[in-house]
């Protein structure tokens, strides 16, 4: 496709999280939905090489691709939004245009030039603007630039994006600039001023935005829009209200009211192939919006005062809830704060326990009480990654009877290393981007809960771990009860077990809430919710017998 790709930038003022992530998926689908092939890609201003070494209180949840990348967890709602999967092309970062700038000086590639922001910098970030138009895969790239305008991390950024716009022409790219327009309680009215300083300091950049989508808590009147327009140069039909929204999802058809699309497709002078088709999104959200019944989860983890540390797994309790027409309250538990005095006080009034990913030593042997909990009681529960070896852990010590059991990544000396530290593993030095990352096969053993779920033997899922299953223990579990009902053929690593005498116990090496989307929720979610619908009917039934 090469320069007729058309490209859509999106920059943010004002304050961050604004919703860049949320208002470039939601336009990208409202495109998608008239036919266009779309993807978005996220340019991040920090010098981290990508966000697998960041602290998830620094910066929300690591998404992984299939193919591997560890990336910005706005990639999740790409995904989310537009049910096609990313990349590692999706998410670049100064970290890595740098260290891909250096490499090729070291390498001699500049010919004794001095190599300098302007062009050298500059020059690979419009080659990484170009990489996915290149595929010739994509009507449109909607290429989201972090941070705020303003930020000295992100001049780089923006005077490669002022470059980039001479160089394909203006009727080819456009700029979406998302700023904030707030409430003033004591004066009672809306503020544009923070919008007119924002657009004022992305001219200074020389940047024109060509549509402005305005964060409100309130309807923005038609004064306002005018005078939104005439102090920031823009058609007055091109300010774009995004009010507050009580779901993220409803943010695309609050768009589609806005036209927000349609101004686009007007600017980039692309041909209106069809009014966008969003009825299964609809439904979607009419099922959302409509529960018939309700449970109570509880996610039990070490970062729970950060919710983006867990995003991925709390959308996916939303489609799969959704789907079930079931609302999935979501109790936050600090697996810290567990102890044997006060583990049935915080989690008896839950439907399904599940526990979450992680690192390191602190909170785990909360997380093992939590499984102990679900296991005896018989609470539907759902382990992943490092909850998974935790239920491998809890299981050891309190049914097989390996006293001291332990996972060698919290105890390297235990007598007995349930879960311990891949072979490929033993050698790396490197912490970032050295896991066992991105998309591996998994053969499921018919009959099983997980087999159930998927309907099939063959899955691929994606991963983030370096420990796994011992797999000397593994026959030692099965007769004691607990089954490895996943395998990964290639390399015979446990992928999931569940226990037998259980109404529903699946632990899973993986990650599967990196693959729930709105339009195919995760069965492992799906079948989860159903399991903690079905025990909370069973408890409701069991209080009105006792009455």
């Amino acid at each position: 496709m090469g320069t007729q790709t058309k490209y859509i930038f999106v920059t943010g003022g004002v304050t961050s999280s604004l919703g860049k992530g949320i208002i470039a998926s939601s336009l990208a689908k409202l495109l998608q939905a008239r036919g266009f092939s779309v993807t978005i890609q996220k340019f991040d201003p920090y010098i981290n090489v990508d966000p697998g070494t960041l602290n998830p209180y620094e910066h929300g949840e690591c998404y992984v691709t299939d193919d591997g990348a560890e990336t910005d967890l706005d990639l999740g709602h790409y995904e989310r939004f537009l049910n096609i999967a990313t990349s590692q092309a999706n998410n670049v970062t100064t970290g890595r245009i740098y260290y891909s700038v250096i490499t090729k000086e070291r390498q001699g590639a500049y010919l004794g030039k001095t190599v300098q922001v302007v062009p050298h910098i500059t020059d690979e970030i419009k080659a990484n603007f170009r990489k996915l138009a290149d595929t010739g895969n994509y009507d449109i790239v909607i290429t989201e630039i972090g941070g705020c305008v303003g930020d000295i991390e992100s001049l780089p950024f923006l005077e490669a994006l002022r470059q980039f716009r001479w160089e394909v022409g203006f009727n080819n790219s456009l700029v979406v600039h998302l700023t904030l327009v707030p409430y003033l309680k004591s004066a009672g009215e809306l503020k544009t001023k923070p919008t007119q300083h924002s657009v004022k300091e992305l001219l200074q950049t020389g940047i024109q935005p060509d549509i402005l989508v305005c964060r409100t808590e309130y309807p923005l009147p038609t004064e306002i829009r005018k005078k939104i327009a005439l102090f920031c140069n823009v058609n007055v039909n091109s300010v774009i209200e995004a009010i507050d929204a009580d779901t993220i999802y409803d943010v695309p058809l609050l768009m589609l009211k806005e036209k927000l699309d349609e101004r686009v497709l007007i600017k980039l002078k692309l041909p209106h192939k069809r009014e966008p088709d969003m009825e299964a999104w609809k439904q979607f959200l009419g099922k959302l919006k409509n529960p018939t019944s309700s449970v109570n989860i509880g996610l039990v983890g070490k970062y729970v005062e950060l919710r983006d540390a867990y995003k991925s797994i709390v959308e996916a309790f939303v489609h799969a809830g959704a789907y079930n027409e079931c609302k999935v309250n979501i109790r936050w538990v600090q697996s810290d704060h567990l102890s044997e005095e006060n583990i049935a006080s915080k989690l008896s009034s839950l439907d399904g326990i599940l526990v979450a990913p992680g690192f390191g030593e602190r909170g785990i042997e909360g997380k093992v009480l939590a499984v102990r909990y679900a296991r005896e009681n018989k609470v539907p529960f759902f382990g992943i990654c490092l909850g998974m070896q935790c239920a491998v852990v809890e299981f050891a010590r309190h049914v097989v009877g390996l006293k001291g059991a332990h996972t060698t990544e919290v105890n390297p000396e235990t007598p007995h290393p349930v879960i311990h530290l891949m072979e490929e593993q033993k050698h790396i030095q490197d912490k970032g981007g050295t896991m066992r990352l991105g998309a591996y096969p998994c053969v499921l053993e018919k009959g099983s809960k997980a087999y159930q779920a998927y309907g099939k033997t063959k899955i691929s899922e994606r991963h983030r771990h370096r420990y796994e299953f011992n797999n000397e223990y593994r026959e030692l579990f099965e007769k004691h009860g607990m089954r490895a009902t996943g395998i990964n053929p290639d390399k015979n690593l446990v992928e999931i077990v569940e226990i037998e005498d259980h109404p529903w116990f699946v632990a899973v090496q993986f990650h599967p809430e990196l693959k729930s989307t709105v339009m195919n929720p995760h069965p492992l979610f799906m079948k989860f919710v159903q399991a903690a619908r079905s025990y909370a009917q069973s408890r409701t039934g069991e209080v009105l017998a006792s009455k």
